[in-house]
């Protein structure tokens, strides 16, 4: 129902003051939050984003466009993924990499990923699902994926999002990094 980046996150319009505010509690204060006013208001179905660009809804209003742009501070693109509208569903990116729907031409990855300037794979998760959004999360240090996500499935994660490539130490580092900034 929401997506967002370190810029910002949205949230439907059906999000009630006491969870805006709850949402706002727990947040920086450099994080923007914005309820949206979308008949498509599975927001995270319809947009999917890393810190730079954002995919989204080929029909999403040109309101909302323009509220993904300030919000997050991105740059927009409509765009399907394997001819799916629904680019939020069938696709995960990060400021490291993407997965896309398994079923993505050669050409399309080869366009997203020039707009995205992140590497893409075509995968599943979940035993073979590709509803990569409802499968999987990730930012620039970890991935949260369904119990029935398979090795092979993990490794392709890993190596598209760049995850195997961080230790511990690194990780650590580069989160207290955040934080300072975050704080200071």
């Amino acid at each position: 129902m929401i997506t967002g980046n370190k810029n910002g996150l949205l949230v439907p319009s059906s999000t009630t003051d006491q969870e805006l505010q709850h949402i706002r509690n727990s947040l920086p204060d450099s994080v923007k939050i914005q309820r949206v006013e979308e008949r498509l208001s599975a927001l995270g179905n319809v947009i999917t984003c890393n810190d730079y660009v954002a995919l989204v809804h080929p029909d999403l209003d040109r309101e909302t466009e323009e509220i993904v742009t300030d919000v997050l501070g991105v740059e927009v693109f409509r765009q399907t993924v394997a001819d799916n509208v629904l680019v939020g569903t069938y696709s995960t990116i990060s400021n490291q990499g993407g997965l896309v729907h398994p079923k993505t031409s050669i050409e399309d990855l080869e366009e997203l990923s020039s707009l995205l300037q992140v590497p893409l794979v075509a995968g599943t998760v979940n035993r073979g699902s590709d509803v990569i959004g409802a499968g999987m999360t990730v930012n620039d240090w970890i991935a949260f994926c369904g119990l029935d996500t398979t090795s092979t499935e993990l490794s392709v994660i890993e190596s598209v999002f760049k995850l195997g490539d961080r230790t511990p130490s690194a990780i650590s580092t580069e989160m207290r990094e955040s934080l300072i900034e975050s704080i200071a």
